[in-house]
């Protein structure tokens, strides 16, 4: 369908339809973020590495359109896109190892702010290009001014190898214009099952990289910090940051007589 095909009062119409659209993108990527930032507050790992969102342009929308047969001279051409086409919002949420993934979807799933509708597993049954990544279909609601609307959103959540794959196959195909020589499809391919091989991999060894004897500067800082108000004799502050910050992270401190030694004097007085 192109744009001849369609009304001028619908085309002049579709950008303020995709307006809150563009919200929930924008609203969802705050709150994912949202996610990131309160691990890291705490001084925990972060399973989100990144966020990035998009809203389907006016072209790819229009040729959704004419696949599910859509038609834009019907007054119900809003309602039947609003259910037909679940992708118009789209979020990814990038990984560093699967079993983040797997994390990353049960966060989701806990929210009462989004409804998971569909699940698609790519990463265990990937698609025949080798294209790996988990699709969810959710549906969340925005607000604008008195208006509420509930829309539905694909959040695709994937590892960073997954990730580095899928955009150069995406560059391929623009290239060819969705018509890949069979020899470039077949290095695809081979590349999607070594980028797999080593997420398995880096993913076995995710609890030897992640150990607290690695320990993040930030949380030595943050140990410092609180021993600095403890020695000034603010003791209400010191008790909420290493309840905030350090509490069920003692064992990190081990290996540093220095550390061990102010968390166990503030754990005696603060612990439990």
């Amino acid at each position: 369908m192109n744009h001849t095909q369609v009304p001028k009062k619908v085309l002049n119409q579709l950008v303020h339809f995709l307006a809150p659209y563009e919200q929930a993108v924008e609203e969802l990527k705050l709150k994912l973020k949202g996610i990131k930032y309160g691990f890291q507050k705490s001084g925990r790992y972060s399973p989100i590495e990144f966020v990035v969102g998009r809203v389907k342009k006016v072209d790819s929308l229009l040729k959704k359109a004419a696949e599910k047969q859509i038609d834009f001279h019907q007054d119900t051409w809003q309602e039947a896109i609003n259910q037909e086409i679940t992708d118009i919002a789209g979020l990814r949420v990038v990984c560093r190892y699967i079993d983040d993934v797997i994390e990353v979807m049960q966060l989701l799933s806990e929210r009462e702010d989004i409804v998971i509708h569909d699940v698609k597993d790519y990463i265990a049954s990937p698609k025949e290009s080798g294209y790996r990544s988990i699709h969810m279909i959710v549906s969340y609601t925005v607000y604008l001014g008195s208006m509420k609307k509930n829309l539905f959103c694909e959040i695709q959540v994937r590892t960073l190898g997954m990730n580095f794959w899928a955009t150069n196959e995406h560059e391929l195909r623009y290239k060819y214009a969705g018509n890949i020589p069979a020899n470039v499809l077949s290095q695809l391919n081979e590349a999607s099952q070594i980028t797999h091989q080593l997420d398995v991999l880096m993913n076995s060894l995710r609890q030897e990289i992640l150990t607290p004897s690695a320990l993040d500067t930030g949380l030595e800082e943050k140990l410092e910090e609180i021993f600095s108000l403890y020695v000034k004799q603010d003791y209400e502050s010191a008790a909420r940051l290493y309840r905030e910050h350090v509490s069920g992270f003692e064992e990190a401190f081990r290996d540093n007589p220095k550390f061990k030694m102010i968390t166990d004097l503030l754990g005696k007085r603060f612990g439990g």
